[in-house]
C-alpha cells in the first residue's frame, strides 16, 4: 500500500468526523430549543391553570354615563393590570377615566385576593362586559 491510500483514507475519516460533529452540534441545538419551547409552553398552561377572575360588581350610572367594573383576582397568580382588557358589548375599550387595584392607581400588580376597579364612559347602557387577563382568561357578565 502506498502513501496515497493511506492519505486517502485519512482524510475521509476526517471529513466523516467533521461531518458527525456537524450534525450533532445542529440536532443538540434543535433539542435544545424545542426543550425550552415547550418548557415556556407548559410555563404558560400553569399559569392560566392557576388564573381565576370572578366578576364583584357591574354598575351603569346613565346621569354621568359612567361604568363601574369590580372584579377580583380569585387565583394564585398575580396579575398585570395593563395586560388585562376589558370588552364592552364586544367592543374592546382602554379609555379608564378610573383603573386601581385597592384604591392604589399607581400600581400594575393585582395581586390575589386584590379586587380591580375600572371605570369608563359610555354614552349607552351596556348588555355585557368581558375582562380578560394577561394570560387568557376571562370572565363575562350580563347586565
Amino acid at each position: 500500500m502506498g502513501f496515497s491510500v493511506s492519505g486517502s483514507a485519512a482524510i475521509i475519516f476526517v471529513a466523516i468526523f467533521l461531518a458527525f460533529s456537524t450534525a450533532y452540534t445542529a440536532s443538540a441545538n434543535g433539542f435544545e430549543r424545542m426543550t425550552d419551547a415547550k418548557t415556556a409552553v407548559d410555563e404558560e398552561a400553569l399559569e392560566r391553570q392557576n388564573t381565576a377572575l370572578s366578576v364583584a360588581n357591574v354598575t351603569y350610572d346613565g346621569g354621568t354615563d359612567t361604568l363601574s367594573v369590580d372584579v377580583v383576582n380569585e387565583g394564585t397568580t398575580g396579575l398585570s393590570v395593563n395586560a388585562t382588557d376589558l370588552l364592552v358589548d364586544n367592543a374592546y375599550r382602554d379609555n379608564f377615566t378610573a383603573r386601581r387595584v385597592g384604591g392604589d392607581n399607581s400600581t400594575d400588580l393585582w395581586l390575589p385576593g386584590e379586587q380591580l376597579h375600572l371605570e369608563l364612559t359610555t354614552p349607552t347602557r351596556p348588555d355585557r362586559v368581558k375582562i380578560v387577563s394577561g394570560p387568557g382568561v376571562a370572565v363575562t357578565e350580563v347586565l
